[in-house]
Parts: structure tokens; sequence; C-alpha cells
């Protein structure tokens, strides 16, 4: 259980990173390379976007959160 827990730590973590450089800051970061942070591009407008990347790095932020608790339990 323990080495199960650990993979999936190791897998949210990468995708957490992954979805932070995604985030458009002062400098538009990553996001400007993939239209997220411009009103063009790929996927278009930007606010849904940017509304459902905040929904899914916070999901993942939990989930990391949340996992790492149980292996401090279980450890």
């Amino acid at each position: 259980m323990y080495t199960l827990l650990s993979i999936l730590q190791v897998f949210i973590a990468v995708v957490l990173v992954l979805l932070i450089l995604m985030h458009s800051g002062r400098d538009t970061g990553l996001s400007g390379a993939f239209g997220v942070g411009t009103g063009s591009g790929p996927f278009g407008g930007g606010s849904l976007v940017e509304r459902n990347l905040n929904r899914w790095t916070l999901g993942f932020a939990v989930a990391f959160a949340i996992n790492t608790i149980i292996l401090l339990r279980l450890g």
C-alpha cells in the first residue's frame, strides 16, 4: 500500500508542477506558449481555460496534501 501511494504521490507532484507552470503570471509564463493567457490560440478566449486550470490545480494540490498526510500516517 505504501509503495502504491508513493508512486501516486510522484505522479500527482509531476502533474501539479506542470499545471502550475501553465498558469499565467507577471511575465505570462508557459501559458503564453499554449495560448492560455492570450485571446488568440488554439483554446480561444482564455477565461474558461484559466478557470478550469485553476480548478484542476486546486484539485491536484488537495490530492497532494491528502496523500502526503496518508503517507505520513503509514510511514
